[in-house]
């Protein structure tokens, strides 16, 4: 699937190097370092964009680059504040580790075939395959507004049928799957495939959680605990056979269907990435069951390890209080700002003023604080000396490296261009430094 354009980022390395950023894990409550893995550093000639010298993508040969999962969007509404404060902290993360002379390597999927698109096409009256498509290319012009580096591996699931359908045999060939039979399937005697969590040992250590806790929101994300016959009320769809009227697809040794939300993410992530990638990242709303049922999924097909080493979670964005959600329908979407001429540097300034471990709330108020963040930005860099903007570069370092103090790094700037006295020859660095390290292009 196409993503977006990249944008350029400026090259920090004549002036040093950043150091690998601490972030929170949230699988081991702990700060630790990005990467799992020693990382090979750019070779010469590649700048902190991820490209070589001639303009022509890496790709990643004869090194190990730092591996990154996010999980993306399911395409039947706009992108709202709470999507576009996930995928700009993980830009965040590509820049520094870029600028800390690391390749990267980022893999993101689009959940293009799911029930909410289904019941969002059909309320609407329009195809599910037309929705999809308008509410990515929708996205894609977001993430590009918003200066986001998009993904290497950009993967629809329509387009990974036949794979994740190979691990779903591969599960039941091994005996950590089983089969219910689905008796309001289009085929008489179609079943559904479920993972058998008991097969999973590790089972619950991604998110910690008990499984009281578990039980508590399965079902409004995404479960089926009511299912009958499932043999724990736990254990996660892995194919769902044809109903009637419902999209599907042939896969030999399974009836006609479609694959459940978690195993998609489980096989496009190994296939994208390989096993024991670095970083699972996304919303903090899929510590479980996603990402919980995703790394179980992983196990069961490659043994202990071969999912994400570290798990990464944004914090939710709400509006008067509430979270911000499609199904409340109280969004703040960045496609409406910047159709009424709200500039979109503005609206990452608000994502970035507010550190990704805390829940907060769009206002209006932040936004306007943001614009005018903005002006006095671009008047006060040209008055910066080069001594100043050196400093400045590295304490906007010294900040992001602290598991991604973006608003430490937001006041720095505000504290050089307020005390900026000099004869402007540290202009050129300090708006490359904003630009490479925080998105923002003055």
């Amino acid at each position: 699937m196409r993503s977006w354009n990249h944008p350029a980022v400026p090259d920090l390395s004549s002036h040093g190097r950043s150091e690998i950023p601490a972030v929170f894990d949230s699988s081991r409550a702990a700060l630790v370092p990005a990467t799992a893995t020693s990382g090979a550093r750019a070779s010469d000639g590649q700048g902190s964009d991820g490209q070589g010298s001639d303009g022509m993508s890496l790709d990643g040969q004869g090194s190990e680059a730092f591996r990154l999962y996010v999980c993306g969007i399911t395409p039947y509404d706009a992108t709202h504040m709470g999507h576009a404060a996930t995928y700009v902290t993980f830009d965040v993360l590509q820049r520094v580790m870029r600028d800390a002379g690391f390749e990267v390597d980022y893999a993101q999927n689009v959940t293009d075939i799911d029930d909410p698109l289904l019941e969002r096409a059909e309320r609407d009256g329009i195809d599910w395959r037309e929705l999809a498509e308008r509410e990515i290319q929708l996205f894609r012009d977001d993430m590009e507004a918003l200066a986001v580096i998009p993904p290497r591996n950009y993967v629809g699931v329509v387009e990974r049928i036949d794979d994740i359908a190979d691990g779903v045999r591969a599960l039941l060939d091994s005996g950590a799957a089983y089969e219910l039979v689905a008796d309001d399937a289009a085929q008489t005697g179609a079943t559904d495939v479920y993972l058998d969590l008991s097969t999973t040992p590790d089972f619950g250590a991604e998110s910690g959680w008990t499984r009281e806790q578990m039980l508590a929101v399965f079902a409004d994300r995404g479960g089926d605990p009511d299912r009958p016959g499932k043999r724990d009320v736990l254990d996660p769809l892995l194919w769902r056979a044809a109903r009637p009227g419902e999209p599907s697809w042939p896969a030999a040794g399974l009836a006609d269907g479609r694959p459940g939300w978690h195993i998609e993410c489980t096989c496009i992530a190994i296939e994208s990435l390989g096993l024991g990638f670095d970083l699972q990242g996304g919303g903090i709303d899929l510590v479980f069951p996603h990402h919980e049922m995703s790394a179980a999924q992983a196990e069961a097909l490659h043994g202990p390890g071969s999912f994400a080493h570290s798990y990464v979670h944004q914090e939710m964005v709400g509006l008067d209080g509430a979270k911000m959600s499609k199904s409340k329908g109280n969004l703040v979407l960045v496609s409406k700002l910047r159709a009424v001429g709200v500039d979109p540097r503005a609206i990452r300034l608000v994502l970035l003023d507010h550190h990704y471990r805390t829940p907060w709330d769009w206002t209006d108020e932040a936004l306007a604080a943001a614009q005018a963040r903005l002006a006095g930005w671009s008047e006060g860099v040209a008055r910066l000396s080069q001594a100043q903007a050196q400093a400045l570069l590295g304490q906007v370092r010294a900040a992001l490296v602290d598991d991604l103090d973006t608003p430490a790094a937001l006041q720095a700037v505000d504290a050089a261009v307020a005390a900026a006295d000099g004869d402007g020859t540290g202009s050129d660095l300090a708006t490359d430094a904003i630009d490479a390290l925080l998105g923002v292009r003055l």
